[in-house]
């Protein structure tokens, strides 16, 4: 069944005063109530266009392979994390060349196995660290998605300095520098939120700067030159698989939020499932009209796009008619 554009509310109102008070007290807390408070702002009756497609999901296990081609060669960013672990897996399946850029490659190992240097190379690097990167780590790159990111609170993913402004802003902008101008696509992996970060309940996200870094980094990618589209996920949910091998990976399912939203404007609110960002980020790469956008994602229960690119280019397209 082909996808529709509907004109969707599927937020309820709820009283501010309550998400405040829970939202303050830890950071699972503030995910949680995120939304909440976002279904009073979205009852403001502006009225959102977004795109559900009907098709069903499958798993990752059962991606198609017409991404896969000789000429390719991928580099991931935070390819160990909770969206970029899915990236890394779903192009593995769809023998898609990757290079990563970690911190600790080790950390590769365990959670993707051993796997062919034709097939995953794996180079040490840290984004934060100019110094450490050298544009010989990027010869014959053609994509780039860079789901780097750290929490919005303070917490142990801190240490380290692993602060939002070192990881969403220099972080971004190091490697945005060094990336070869001949470069196909970058994918940037942002938040929503990120141009109302002065408004309820946007500010309280962002009292440590979590949404002002992220759109600093979005702006270094757009007056870069580089052709580029930036996905910008709801509260991320499913996961992340930390520790978990490929074949765990690669059997993940989005339980019921298998549908998928896609909006522009920053408009949209609400929670994504971390597979459902990660296929979008694919997804995007070879989506021609997608280069210059940005989008938000958010998934809901139902029956989704899975890894049907003519579905995506739907869902795409559609958020960019509204």
């Amino acid at each position: 069944m082909a996808s529709k554009l509907t004109l969707t509310n599927p937020f309820q109102t709820h009283k501010t005063s309550t998400f405040q008070t829970q939202f303050l007290q830890t950071n699972h807390v503030l995910s949680s109530s995120l939304s909440v408070t976002q279904r009073k702002l979205v009852g403001s009756k502006r009225k959102l266009y977004i795109c559900r497609n009907s098709v069903k999901q499958e798993t990752v296990e059962n991606q198609n392979t017409s991404f896969a081609s000789s000429n390719k060669l991928v580099l991931v960013t935070g390819g160990t994390g909770g969206v970029g672990q899915l990236v890394v897996a779903s192009l593995l399946n769809r023998d898609v060349k990757l290079r990563l850029l970690l911190r600790d490659p080790q950390k590769a190992t365990t959670l993707f196995g051993e796997q062919d240097d034709e097939k995953l190379q794996v180079i040490k690097g840290d984004t934060r660290n100019s110094q450490d990167l050298d544009p010989s780590m990027f010869e014959g790159v053609t994509h780039v998605i860079c789901c780097t990111g750290t929490t919005a609170f303070p917490s142990k993913r801190w240490d380290g300095d692993n602060t939002p402004e070192r990881v969403d802003w220099e972080g971004v902008r190091n490697l945005v520098s060094v990336l070869p101008r001949s470069l196909s696509r970058l994918i940037l992996v942002s938040s929503v939120g990120v141009t109302k970060s002065n408004e309820l309940p946007w500010s309280i996200m962002n009292l440590f700067g979590v949404l002002k870094y992220k759109k600093m980094g979005e702006d270094f990618v757009i007056n870069s030159g580089l052709p580029y589209t930036i996905i910008r996920p709801g509260r991320l949910t499913d996961g992340p698989y930390t520790s978990y091998d490929l074949n765990t990976l690669l059997k993940a399912t989005a339980g019921e939020r298998r549908a998928v939203l896609i909006g522009q404007g920053d408009k949209l609110v609400g929670e994504v499932s971390r597979l459902v960002v990660a296929e979008a980020c694919i997804q995007a790469l070879e989506i021609d009209f997608t280069e210059g956008q940005i989008y938000e994602i958010n998934s809901v229960p139902g029956d989704g796009p899975g890894s049907d690119t003519e579905k995506w280019k739907e869902l795409f397209k559609g958020a960019q008619l509204q």
